[in-house]
């Protein structure tokens, strides 16, 4: 048990990062953007660009990637809380790709369009964080007494292992500063650091078995950029249409 206490806590850490950087956002949005009357293109770019820098953080989780799937294989007890995290990941998803479906590239948002995209920018810290306080307090939980001691074992190894990599990355200058990039297993984030993610033709990025952001390059404003939080950002935007 002494391993699956430390596997916990160490996922818990990564949990507090996160929700720390949802917060930070949530915290920007909430004092800035909701008391203007427009929004400059500079800050609707820079307002995508965080979002999907957080959805990505939030995917490439050790939880997604070690926890999760060894709590599938280990018992049906999680299915139904498994069910509902999803349903919170894809309203934060939907609220995202609504603004994206609902506004132009445009130089100038109106007053209307404020509200839309505040409103959107909420349901999505809010999914996001109720999804990250259920993992806490309950899949956790669950994942203690369901788990055998061996998998425990085995997901420690796995948490080592990506740390040990990542500081590898880090030593030979491989790895940006962005969270995202340092969030993801070797194969895809050695694939991202050789360039942009890749995007195959329906124009959504390739990552297995969940539909994240569309990213695209974009020209970079002349308008001066929005006063930055406390989150990491990576260069891609995510597409606006």
């Amino acid at each position: 048990m002494l391993t699956a206490t430390y596997t916990l806590v160490a996922l818990s850490v990564e949990h507090a990062s996160v929700r720390l950087s949802l917060l930070s956002f949530q915290k920007y949005v909430r004092s800035t953007l909701m008391h203007q009357n427009s929004i400059t293109l500079s800050q609707l770019e820079y307002a995508c660009e965080n979002l999907n820098s957080l959805y990505q953080a939030c995917h490439w989780r050790k939880t997604e990637m070690y926890l999760i799937p060894a709590l599938r294989e280990a018992t049906e007890r999680a299915d139904q809380l498994l069910d509902e995290l999803n349903r919170l990941n894809q309203a934060a998803l939907l609220s995202i790709r609504m603004l994206q479906e609902k506004l132009g590239s445009v130089a100038d948002v109106r007053e209307d369009q404020v509200n839309l995209i505040c409103e959107s920018i909420e349901t999505f810290c809010s999914s996001l964080l109720k999804r990250l306080e259920k993992e806490e307090q309950e899949l956790f939980a669950i994942a203690r007494h369901a788990i055998a001691g061996e998998t425990w074992f085995s997901i420690a190894n796995q948490l080592m292992m990506h740390d040990k990599h990542l500081e590898e990355m880090k030593r030979a200058g491989m790895v940006p500063v962005a969270a995202v990039e340092a969030a993801k297993p070797k194969a895809v984030a050695a694939r991202n650091l050789a360039g942009s993610l890749r995007v195959v033709d329906d124009g959504q990025i390739s990552i297995p078995g969940l539909q994240v952001l569309p990213v695209i390059s974009v020209e970079e404003s002349e308008a001066q950029a929005a006063p930055a939080p406390q989150v990491r950002t990576t260069r891609q935007l995510p597409a606006m249409k």
